[in-house]
């Protein structure tokens, strides 16, 4: 059973950081890793994904530039590090685990999913 757990969600004000991360297990250092957010109202989007070594990202146009995902596979753990918040990034963010080595941009490269995280930005 693989099981994620995502943490550091809350409520901040527009243009602050907020990092976010997710304990990943043991049994996924092998497989790339993804966020994706549910705004209300909305569909489910992906936000950014990282490689199994973390030497391979790729991001949504939306948050390019500004939100940057890292890992740490001794600590099986990966992180969201969300800087320069806007109000259009809150949202329910969700890690995932990826079927493959390497990250993919649709939701169906993923298949394990935690409860998410609720990010509020005040504007």
């Amino acid at each position: 059973q693989v099981q994620l757990e995502e943490s550091g969600g809350g409520l901040v004000q527009a243009g602050d950081s907020l990092r976010l991360s997710c304990a990943a297990g043991r049994t996924s250092t092998n497989n790339a890793m993804g966020w994706f957010r549910r705004a209300p109202g909305k569909e489910r989007e992906f936000v950014g994904g990282i490689s199994w070594r973390g030497d391979s990202t790729i991001y949504a146009d939306s948050v390019k530039g500004r939100f940057t995902i890292s890992r740490d596979n001794a600590k099986n753990t990966v992180y969201l590090q969300m800087n320069s918040l806007k109000p259009e990034d809150t949202a329910v963010y969700y890690c995932a685990r990826g079927l493959s080595s390497y990250p993919s941009s649709s939701s169906s490269g993923y298949r394990y999913w935690g409860q998410g995280t609720q990010v509020t930005v005040s504007s």
